[in-house]
């Protein structure tokens, strides 16, 4: 997900085939503290997978799940793209406690002055650092700053970033308090910061605005030392602080609590996250935090490599998406034309209810972490739908993409519609299901989330929803004008049917009969923009013509992020309907092999990165697993009765473009905070959903797991079943083909099953082969 960007070719430097290449860099490997335990499932995470193509919010290594605190290195702090932790660079400009969408703050960094000026450290602080002394894993972050010789060592609870700075003998010590600064998507202004006594510190920051979070933000931080402070001295060129400590002790232990309400919400975290001194319990308590959400999924069989690539995809699954609202619940709202802190319900213990969360929008979801979360973590999946319904208590709206308390609108369309819908289907959330379906439904209609293109603020124009509910479809152009990104009508009419038929799932079950008709109506308007004379969805103007000159592989032409060939295929409610339009499933299915056959030769995707796939010929590829509207396509085949081709596709998809451990490669396009390693786990394990789970028994399409046993730990909470099994016979990389399916004994004759036949429990049973089921 991104704005339209202008490729500059000259800067590309590299031909298809080197983009093509997979780096032959010798796997890093992460490393702990050696009083940690070995051979724990975080420690076979490979965090530095894809980082030489990285963004702001992408890299996290000392952080929790889902913590509103994401510490690492910044080597490249300007700019969302390239932001943040980028493996080909060398040096470090800083440690920032947030990484996260549309969101930047508190940047520090230990120095000596041994031989500096005082004045000269605010504008030269940088360092070299070297990979060889580099030590990462979830939750853990070391290095060394080779320009200061100083060890640093990061952790954190969710809310409170904890470092550990080992500086040199006799040492005059310092850290640098870069608080008026750009970091990734925003300048960092008014950084102020205060002594409270020799051993705390109290400050503030403002998030600036941009154009896609067009409100500020300040952050509050409470500082806290083990060793005393000698002095706090601010520049008055830079407006930043140099915080200095004497030199008896070697090691300076720093506390760092943030909130976006107050500074004593800031304290509070620390006291209830982290009352000690004790680094390394730190360290191990997020360790087994991160262990206790891996072990949810259990892997047996395949490549050393392939169980490390698992357990990273499924870490990725579970890192995006970071909490705003403090440990006492108070959160900031900025949905209103005055910020408000807001507060959170509270249970009979005072502990908040859920956490209200940040997040990048929910465009692809169906296709990842509706089926990842609603299956494997319920408690994540129901969380988010709370926090997402207090947006709507508060601001009118359910969002698509908060951030700062208020929505971006980034993306098109209501893409929390199948999200919600999913979670109720699931049978996770089971109350106040009317007031949940009002508020959906309100996003369906005029003035709601549909009618606003990408970082459309202030207008309802740009999604065109009033022409999609009178003609059947979004024009392109839209005759209107332009009023914000994305303003592609052939995408946004495909996105509208599908979402519209996941809302009269719930109008149906909700016994809305008027609502359900009219919304299954309106999910075949896909209909009108597919040319049965051309083979393809089409974009047409305003009078209903085709788009002249139409060219299925010319990208983002009518459609978001894609074009026509890849887009085709987006009727993840309908594909039976959408085979009848192209002549019958067996010319459907035909259809697609030929693009796979097609897409094959660029391995799947648009280049190694997000950026590559504007280039002139990776963009004319029919389709893209690096990014979001065809990454279904794979499943459609089971869906058109070749299942075969969905087993050999996506075994041929996860060797060729999911499988390696190297900075340079990994997702090869656009990893959406969690949403292709959500992706990546569900087709190495062999599920999937291709409506987003959002019928009334939500059904797993059945694929090929690359691994010989999966099991997968139900929550009691939710489900009846203990555990899940799939496991899969004779399983090996030449046997792809599934040739029986049993559960319970039982023989499984579709290549699907229900959630609720996986949530009561069991094993699945299959039996591969080397040649397709006869």
């Amino acid at each position: 997900m991104r704005l339209k960007k202008i490729l500059k070719i000259g800067n590309i430097g590299i031909s298809l085939a080197l983009v093509l290449l997979v780096s032959c860099k010798t796997e890093k490997t992460a490393s702990l503290p050696k009083d940690q335990l070995k051979d724990q499932l975080v420690d076979k995470v490979y965090p530095l997978l894809d980082t030489e193509n990285s963004r702001w919010f992408f890299f996290s290594s000392a952080s929790r799940p889902f913590g509103m605190v994401n510490l690492s290195p910044d080597t490249e702090i300007k700019g969302d793209w390239g932001g943040g932790y980028k493996y080909t660079s060398d040096t470090i400009k800083g440690f920032s406690h947030i990484h996260e969408w549309q969101l930047s703050g508190l940047s520090v960094i230990p120095v000596t002055i041994i031989g500096e000026s005082k004045k000269n450290i605010f504008k030269d602080f940088y360092s070299k650092f070297s990979h060889d002394t580099e030590k990462i894993t979830p939750g853990y972050h070391s290095l060394v700053l080779d320009r200061y010789q100083i060890t640093s060592e990061l952790t954190s609870t969710k809310r409170v970033g904890f470092h550990k700075y080992t500086f040199p003998e006799n040492a005059q010590k310092a850290i640098l308090f870069n608080l008026n600064t750009v970091l990734g998507p925003c300048d960092n202004t008014d950084g102020t910061l205060e002594k409270n006594n020799d051993y705390e510190l109290s400050g503030s920051l403002i998030m600036s605005t941009n154009f896609r979070r067009p409100k500020p933000v300040t952050v509050f931080f409470k500082i806290m030392f083990k060793t005393p402070i000698v002095s706090v001295e601010k520049d008055g060129a830079t407006g930043n602080y140099l915080v200095s400590f004497g030199k008896s002790d070697k090691v300076v232990l720093m506390k760092a609590g943030i909130s976006y309400t107050s500074l004593e919400n800031a304290a509070i975290n620390i006291q209830e996250e982290l009352p000690h001194w004790d680094f390394d319990k730190a360290v191990t308590e997020s360790k087994t935090e991160w262990n206790n959400l891996l072990g949810r999924i259990k892997i047996e069989g395949g490549t050393e490599t392939d169980q490390r690539r698992f357990y990273t995809d499924l870490w990725h699954a579970l890192q995006g998406r970071k909490m705003i609202s403090d440990a006492n619940g108070a959160y900031p709202d900025n949905t209103g034309e005055k910020f408000r802190i807001g507060q959170l319900p509270l249970d009979a213990d005072g502990k908040p209810k859920f956490n209200q969360y940040n997040s990048d929008a929910f465009w692809g979801a169906q296709w990842t972490i509706n089926t990842l979360w609603g299956l494997v973590y319920p408690e994540i999946m129901d969380e988010f739908v709370h926090s997402l319904m207090q947006y709507y208590k508060d601001g009118g709206m359910i969002p698509r993409g908060p951030s700062g308390g208020n929505d971006t609108y980034v993306m098109t369309g209501a893409s929390a519609t199948p999200f919600i819908v999913s979670a109720i289907q699931k049978g996770l959330v089971k109350d106040d299901l009317e007031s949940i379906y009002q508020a959906l439904k309100k996003n369906h209609m005029l003035n709601g989330i549909m009618g606003k293109a990408g970082y459309e603020h202030n207008t309802s124009i740009g999604g065109g929803l009033k022409y999609y509910m009178e003609k059947g479809f979004v024009p392109y152009p839209l005759p209107d004008g332009n009023f914000g990104s994305h303003q592609d009508g052939a995408s946004q009419t495909l996105e509208y049917a599908y979402q519209d038929w996941t809302l009269a799932q719930l109008a149906k079950k909700l016994n809305h009969d008027e609502d359900y008709k009219y919304f299954m109506d309106r999910s075949k308007n896909y209909q009108n923009v597919f040319d049965k004379t051309a083979g393809w969805m089409r974009p047409k103007n305003v009078n209903g013509e085709w788009l002249a000159n139409y060219d299925p592989y010319k990208y983002e032409t009518g459609f978001i992020e894609s074009n026509g060939a890849q887009s085709t295929w987006f009727v993840p409610h309908d594909i039976s309907g959408l085979a009848d339009l192209m002549g019958g499933k067996e010319k459907a299915a035909d259809k697609l092999n030929t693009q796979f056959e097609a897409a094959q030769k660029l391995k799947f995707t648009s280049g190694t990165s997000h950026d590559a796939e504007l280039h002139p010929e990776f963009s004319r590829i029919p389709i893209n697993f690096g990014n979001q509207p065809s990454i279904q396509t794979s499943f459609v085949f089971n869906l058109l009765g070749r299942p075969d081709l969905t087993q050999y596709w996506t075994r041929n998809v996860v060797k060729e473009t999911f499988s390696g451990l190297s900075p340079s490669t990994g997702y090869n396009g656009d990893e959406d905070q969690g949403l292709m390693g959500s992706l990546n786990v569900l087709l190495k394990i062999g599920l999937f959903q291709m409506n987003g789970g959002t019928d009334a028994n939500p059904e797993y399409q059945i694929g090929s797991p690359i691994f010989n046993k999966v099991t997968i730990q139900l929550n009691p909470k939710y489900y009846s079943g203990r555990n899940f099994v799939i496991e899969a016979k004779n399983n090996n990389p030449g046997n792809i083909y599934i040739n029986k399916i049993t559960r319970s004994n039982t023989a499984v004759e579709k290549f699907s099953i229900t959630h609720s036949d996986i949530t009561s429990g069991g094993k699945l049973i299959l039996e591969m082969s080397d040649k397709p089921k006869q």
